[in-house]
């Protein structure tokens, strides 16, 4: 199957290795992958903003990219999850491009959901060995239902012991627009996200979204934890630098 990986603009500004270890995970699940060199953003940050026009052309810029390919995978809850939620909304008023956008939805997963369970990945590279506290991102917890499946892919990792830490589900206080808009209130549910961690003595947080992962890393750092690792779950299960133990 020929799979689009859609690598999304933070990690191709922030931490490009993300994007090598979910091509490497499709890989290792027999896709063929393609990675449109123009590929930029979703269209996400302008919509959660008001910016409807310009949201509408990154979508149509990201359709005409990306829909050709049999599947579109992201590993990022946040970005799929507006691809599949919201551009049926942006597509209102026109049935042609209602009908690619449905088309362009129907086929986008997020990484874990996707290797889970349409490739059916049955071994992981990675050799991480340690403890691991999985953080459930909003976006692909509560729009995709990503919950399961990043824990049944790391379970296939015999070093990884996973604890199940307080609050797993509640928000990092990220939020994308949300953080810069309510600086003290985001701060305030980071420090109780990152008490929560600290509190499961874990080796590692994991989680599913980049922008999620930078809020983690920087409020632990802040709180004096130089020592918990904070890693995307591509990092851990295709074992790629950053994401060794």
């Amino acid at each position: 199957m020929r799979v689009g990986l859609f690598v999304t603009c933070l990690v191709d500004m922030m931490r490009p290795r993300i994007g090598f270890s979910a091509l490497k995970l499709l890989e290792s699940a027999g896709c063929e992958v393609t990675v449109p060199a123009a590929q930029t953003c979703c269209g996400q940050p302008g919509y959660n903003s008001g910016d409807r026009a310009g949201a509408l052309g990154l979508a149509e810029k990201l359709l005409t990219e990306f829909e050709n390919c049999d599947f579109v995978v992201v590993p990022s809850g946040s970005c799929a999850g507006m691809i599949r939620t919201h551009y049926a909304d942006l597509a209102k008023g026109d049935d042609a491009l209602a009908g690619r956008m449905a088309r362009l939805s129907a086929k986008t997963y997020e990484l874990t959901d996707f290797l889970a369970n349409i490739a059916k990945l049955e071994a992981v590279p990675g050799n991480f060995r340690g403890s691991i506290a999985y953080h459930d991102s909003c976006a692909g917890l509560r729009e995709l239902g990503v919950k399961a499946q990043p824990r049944a892919l790391l379970a296939k990792m015999p070093g990884v012991r996973l604890t199940e830490m307080a609050g797993a589900e509640e928000c990092c206080g990220f939020g994308g627009a949300f953080s810069v808009k309510f600086g003290e209130i985001s701060a305030a549910i980071a420090e109780r996200k990152c008490e929560g961690i600290r509190a499961a003595n874990v080796d590692a947080v994991v989680l599913g979204d980049l922008g999620c992962m930078l809020n983690i890393e920087g409020k632990l750092r802040r709180m004096g934890d130089e020592k918990t690792r904070v890693m995307h779950v591509a990092e851990v299960l295709a074992g790629d630098p950053g994401g060794k133990a």
